[in-house]
């Protein structure tokens, strides 16, 4: 199996293969041999060189995949050129206008960038209250926020288009 994936915003191309004990791993070319298993639900304890690590993989609310090593966390984005998600990227069906959808119940607590004003992806556009936890609702994508559709101070239920990045 052949991977992208992107870590801090580098792009690595990894290729997994299932040897008898252990898996074959080449990162960019450079072949790694590694032993694996699953410790815990979403726990991994890898062997490379001799050296163990723990890698614990972690979702935030907005749906951005890290994964911890020690006390280092990176943010991971795992495309699978066979998953219909990558083939409509590719495809560019993350053009034109995206919607920022609340994905609990919550409160708006603030709202970061204002109308017609340019954003990069990633980039905080509101903060949301959810189960006493303040949390940053970000741009899908480099665009400019055609509209804000939440107030600050009000109620949304998950779903609700909090923003419009065209």
């Amino acid at each position: 199996m052949t991977y992208d994936v992107l870590v801090d915003g580098k792009t690595h191309q990894v290729e997994l293969e299932r040897g008898e004990r252990t898996w074959l791993c080449k990162v960019d070319g450079q072949a790694i041999e590694v032993d694996a298993a699953l410790t815990a639900r979403d726990v991994l304890s890898v062997l490379v060189s001799g050296k163990a690590y723990e890698i614990k993989r972690e979702r935030s609310l907005q749906g951005e995949l890290h994964m911890v090593i020690g006390s280092a966390r990176y943010a991971v984005d795992v495309q699978d050129p066979r998953s219909l998600r990558t083939r409509r990227a590719v495809a560019g069906a993350d053009s034109g206008p995206q919607k920022l959808k609340a994905p609990m119940p919550g409160k708006i607590v603030r709202i970061l960038v204002s109308e017609k004003e340019e954003v990069k992806a990633g980039q905080g556009v509101v903060v949301m209250e959810a189960m006493k936890m303040q949390n940053e609702m970000k741009s899908p994508k480099d665009g400019k926020v055609q509209k804000i559709l939440a107030a600050e101070g009000s109620a949304v239920n998950a779903g609700d288009t909090l923003a419009i990045i065209e």
